[in-house]
């Protein structure tokens, strides 16, 4: 892995969620959800994508002490972490999509599937869910 890639792979995935946060923050009153991305990846070995896993797993660390910072201003704060998703982005998977961990519902996730459970921990009927990681995975996380 090239200086380059890591950098990219920790901007994108790290950095840019931790500053998205921080310039997000002054524009929550008291409550509010935030929900940041993880990835089934942070739990597991995964051939080819280390740095990548090592990063989604630091998002849930943030997200742990979110909950602590945040609790007194009553903004819940979660991790989502999908597991292999029919979107144009699986194509970037190390050494194709056909290279893929196999899912115990033996299907990959629809992007609406991700999209209902950030719904979830965004919304009134998540109110009492905070400093989770949801896996959305088709049980990949769980074998």
């Amino acid at each position: 892995m090239s200086e380059e890639m890591f950098d990219r792979i920790s901007d994108v995935n790290f950095r840019g969620t931790f500053f998205t946060v921080q310039r997000a923050l002054p524009l929550f009153q008291n409550g509010g959800a935030i929900v940041l991305l993880g990835s089934v990846s942070s739990v597991g070995g995964y051939q080819d994508i280390g740095v990548y896993s090592a990063v989604k797993a630091a998002i849930h660390a943030l997200t742990r002490n979110y909950v602590v910072e945040l609790s007194d201003r009553g903004i819940r704060v979660n991790t989502l972490s999908p597991g292999p998703t029919a979107t144009e982005l699986l194509e970037e998977y190390p050494g194709g999509p056909e290279n893929l961990p196999p899912v115990p519902l033996g299907r990959l996730a629809r992007p609406e599937e991700i999209a209902a459970a950030a719904l979830f921990l965004g919304s009134a009927e998540g109110s009492y869910v905070t400093g989770v990681e949801l896996f959305v995975d088709g049980g990949l996380a769980q074998i």
